[in-house]
Parts: C-alpha cells; sequence; structure tokens
C-alpha cells in the first residue's frame, strides 16, 4: 500500500532497507537534479564529513549508504539514495534525504516527488510512500525533501520540504559539514547580496584640504562638528579677514582653519556690472527704411521710374488688369481703273 505524504506526515517503516527515489520531469529550461544523504547523530551533527553523501562522495565508508546512478524512467528522470537502515551505528540518529538543483531554483523544477521503496529483493515494485515536494518560494537551491530517524527500536520516514536558497553548500554547513574557502565565500556572498550593510561615512581629518567649491555636501556634513561657513558681505569696504590666506595647488581655493577643524571661504571681491554688448556696427552704413507709399482712392499707383514699388505691408498687392491694344485701321481701298459696269437690260438703258 502507498501512503500519499503532506508535509509534516509520518510514516513507520518495516523494511531493513530503504531506497529513496527523486523524480521530475526534464526539460530545456528545468535546472538537474541531485540527490544526497547526511548521516546526523543525536546532536543533529555529522560525525566527519565522511557522513555526506553526495555525487562526488557516492559511497558512506561504511558502504551502507550509496548514491546510485540517475536513470530515465517513463516518468521521468530519477536519482536515488540506497541506505541499510538496521545495519547502520548506533551513532547515527537520523538520515536526511536532500536534492539540490544545478543551473536554477526548484521554482523551474517539474513533478518534483519522493518516492521510498522497500530494497529488499522480495519486496514488491510498489512504493511505500510518495511526497510532492513542493517549494515555497520558488527561490530555492536546495530542499531537506525528508529523513529517516530512528523511534526506538525501529525507523520512521517523515515528509518535511524544507529549502534553503543558499545551496547545497548552506545545506551542508548547517549540519557541521567543513567546505571549501571557494564555497563558503560564493555562500557568504549569496547571503551578502540579500543583506547589504549600510555604508558608514569616515569623518574627515582637521588636517585634511580646505574645503572648496568643489567639495561636497557629504564631506561637509563629515566634519567633527558641521556647521554653516560664514558668509562675509562682500560689499562691505570694512569687513575684515581674521585670517591667514593659504593656497592649494590641488584646486587653487585660497581658505584658512578656524581651529576646531572648521574652514571657511574668504569673501570675494563684487563683481562690476557689465555694459550690455552692442551688435557690431556694419562696414557700411545702411539707409532708413522709408515707410511705402500709399496708393490714392481711385487711381492705381504708378510705379516710380527705375525703383520697383514695395508691396503694402499687411495688403496683398493688387494687380491692375491691362487690355491689349486694338488692331490697326485697314487702308482704304482704291478704285480701280479699268472696272467697268456689267451690260445692263433694256430696262436700265437710256432711251
Amino acid at each position: 500500500m502507498t501512503h500519499a505524504m503532506l508535509k509534516g506526515s509520518n510514516i513507520p517503516l518495516e523494511a531493513t532497507a530503504i531506497r529513496a527515489v527523486l523524480r521530475w520531469t526534464p526539460g530545456t529550461d528545468v535546472p538537474d537534479v541531485d540527490a544526497s544523504a547526511l548521516l546526523l547523530n543525536r546532536d543533529d551533527r555529522v560525525r566527519s564529513d565522511e557522513d555526506f553523501v553526495f555525487y562526488n562522495q557516492p559511497r558512506h565508508p561504511s558502504g551502507l549508504v550509496r548514491h546510485l546512478p540517475k536513470k530515465q524512467a517513463p516518468e521521468g528522470l530519477t536519482d536515488t539514495i540506497e541506505a541499510d537502515l538496521t545495519a547502520l551505528e548506533p551513532e547515527v540518529n537520523r538520515v536526511v534525504l536532500a536534492a539540490s538543483a544545478d543551473g536554477g531554483t526548484f521554482g523551474q523544477v517539474r513533478d518534483l516527488s519522493l518516492l521510498v521503496y522497500d530494497a529488499s529483493p522480495s519486496a514488491a515494485e510498489e512504493p511505500l510512500a510518495i511526497f510532492a515536494v513542493l517549494p515555497e518560494t520558488g527561490k530555492e537551491v536546495a530542499l531537506v525533501c525528508g529523513e529517516l530517524y530512528r523511534r526506538g527500536d525501529s525507523w520512521k520516514f517523515r515528509a518535511l520540504g524544507q529549502g534553503y536558497e543558499s545551496g547545497l553548500v548552506g545545506l551542508a554547513t548547517e549540519y557541521g559539514i567543513s567546505v571549501d574557502d571557494g564555497e563558503a565565500a560564493d555562500a557568504e556572498r549569496d547571503r551578502g547580496a540579500e543583506e547589504p550593510e549600510a555604508a558608514v561615512a569616515e569623518p574627515l581629518s582637521p588636517s585634511g584640504p580646505p574645503l572648496g567649491p568643489a567639495s561636497s555636501q557629504a564631506e561637509t556634513a563629515a566634519l567633527p562638528h558641521p556647521r554653516p561657513l560664514p558668509q562675509p558681505d562682500p560689499w562691505d569696504s570694512q569687513a575684515t579677514q581674521p585670517y591667514s590666506p593659504s593656497q592649494d595647488a590641488t584646486t587653487g581655493v585660497t581658505g584658512a582653519a578656524t581651529g576646531d577643524g572648521d574652514y571657511y571661504l574668504p569673501p570675494q571681491p563684487p563683481v562690476p556690472p557689465q555694459a550690455p554688448q552692442q551688435p557690431p556696427a556694419a562696414a557700411y552704413p545702411q539707409p532708413p527704411a522709408q515707410p511705402p507709399a500709399q496708393p490714392a482712392y481711385g487711381y492705381p499707383q504708378q510705379p516710380s521710374y527705375g525703383y520697383p514699388q514695395p508691396p503694402a505691408y499687411g495688403y496683398p498687392q493688387q494687380v491692375q488688369r491691362t487690355d491689349p491694344p486694338p488692331p490697326p485701321p485697314l487702308p482704304m481701298p482704291f478704285p480701280d481703273p479699268n472696272f467697268a459696269l456689267p451690260p445692263q437690260g433694256p430696262q436700265f438703258q437710256k432711251r
């Protein structure tokens, strides 16, 4: 009978050997998943780094806990941990079954589940328990999927599903595994990216360079006793200068120290007002503009000879219509001396 496990639930185990199988659906955007196991004592700590069984250390020195190669099953890809529970040392109180994602987070892993089988040769193929592992935030890189723990003289299985955003290094470190300096530095950098420390401004030394126009507000606020800089009236001719000027070679600003670490600027001489600049005169004098002549009402304006008439401002120029000149008269015909009347009838002849 297969038990469908919920987070935090547990069942007793009668089997002497257990095979824990992680199963998920692979894909192009799905990271690879690796199974691992940690053998813990009663203080929930490993006795040594050899109690960590994973892909780089696939076999415990006792040979009782083993990491098996991955297999392609019809339901998906699997990674397996086997453990002989009854033969484990009495110091081992728990066997933590963990998973880590390589190349992504568990929010990208689909159909992740943990199946617990009886690993004895005569056992049935049906799993004893199945637990659908669901990440809480989706940003987890490592998960404690479940655990095998002692209860008196027997063993039990509990479904957990606890996530770690610090990855397999953070999970192993929590249970007492010593990791390399490079891996520990990566874990610390990940934690620092989540909780950045606030920057602390260091106060300026009183013997530092005098403040000038290029000094920022942050530098002014970091002085031992910040206060507003005195601003003498630049137009007061009787203003005194109770300081000894000093020239900064880098900034070119003259200033003085007041004795308590503050600096201020000397009064600057007033800048006389400048006269407005006149446009440069033309090379040749230009004649004054003449107002346009207004046409007389009722008579068209005749253009001046030699000068074109400018258009009236604001009004369109009227074009006068001119008719073509009449054709010249036809010349008078002269009588033909050889012209004679035709012969007339008797009614027109004189009698």
